[in-house]
């Protein structure tokens, strides 16, 4: 292993993140605004609605390391949480902790694939459960997800076969890795969503436990419950962001990772989208403003001119 050498044991772990919204704020008495005025607000992925997950698992896992370290000192440990080329979702499933859907996420055969991932990689050589007396886990995991198509149905973007997924096509992919412009006949298909994309684990079956008296999900640690991007981002707030206001906003979120000119290339679709169905005066000349500005990168005014097009 070149991450580290001599390695013999990986240990997988699996964080649940939030999966219901907040309930909206009461009106505030004498206010004027109702959903027909409102900004319209840019859809984000729950995993990002909480604190920074990197940190939130890095954090428990370096305990765990080092209280490792403590009883075997000899022993290499490395911590990793989405940041080092490592095959997370098989390692997890190899660890028992689920299946790898149609949709390519982990699903665990109770908890659904609302899950955030993390290991410890080490050099210490750690038996299997069941040769140590535990009930052995899910080890190789049944795969549940049978005929089901639900996930490669509902993908905006058609972007999904079974177990396998084109990520030039992904909302995912494209609103939080890709660095570049989009191309503007996936533009339609995005819809509002300006920060990762939730469509096929909310359709996924795993995922529906309303009502279910034999599954009992554990509550979220206080990290990850919803703060103010639960509701969404108002997108002519991104469109007039600069550097420090974008650092100040996303302050404490996994969304920093998003850069600021792919931040406004993904709101400047998310309100494209809008303006084919609402009249907006003010956000439509703002993308104006944009599109001819000459400090915006050229992905910016490329993006601006793309989504004025009738």
């Amino acid at each position: 292993c070149e991450l580290l050498p001599g390695a013999r044991t990986v240990i997988a772990v699996a964080d649940r993140y939030a999966t219901d919204a907040p309930e909206p704020e009461s009106e505030v008495v004498g206010s004027t605004a109702s959903p027909a005025n409102a900004s319209p607000k840019g859809r984000v992925a729950r995993y990002a609605w909480g604190d920074d997950y990197h940190k939130v698992i890095k954090r428990r896992l370096f305990q765990f390391a080092d209280t490792l370290r403590e009883r075997w000192p000899d022993e290499g440990y490395k911590v990793t949480v989405d940041t080092a080329p490592v095959l997370e979702r098989e390692h997890a499933a190899r660890a028992g902790l689920g299946w790898v859907g149609k949709h390519t996420l982990l699903i665990h055969p109770k908890l659904g694939s609302w899950l955030l991932l993390g290991e410890i990689i080490t050099t210490l050589a750690i038996e299997p459960s069941s040769e140590n007396g535990f009930p052995t886990p899910l080890v190789p995991p049944t795969d549940h997800c049978g005929t089901c198509t639900r996930c490669i149905d509902a993908c905006p973007t058609d972007c999904i076969t079974p177990y396998s997924l084109d990520a030039t096509r992904c909302i995912s992919y494209l609103t939080i890795e890709h660095r570049g412009p989009i191309d503007a006949t996936l533009h339609p298909m995005m819809g509002d969503w300006i920060a990762g994309c939730d469509v096929c684990q909310e359709v996924c079956p795993h995922n529906q436990h309303e009502g279910d008296s034999d599954v009992d999900p554990p509550d979220v640690l206080p990290p990850y419950k919803p703060r103010e991007h639960a509701g969404g981002i108002d997108l002519m707030s991104v469109l007039n962001w600069d550097v420090s206001v974008r650092q100040r906003t996303l302050q404490g979120s996994a969304l920093k990772r998003i850069k600021l000119d792919m931040f406004k290339r993904n709101a400047l679709i998310a309100a494209g989208n809008h303006l084919r169905e609402h009249h907006d005066d003010g956000l439509r000349n703002r993308i104006r403003e944009l599109a001819n500005d000459p400090n915006e990168s050229d992905m910016v005014r490329q993006t601006a001119r793309e989504v004025l097009q009738p």
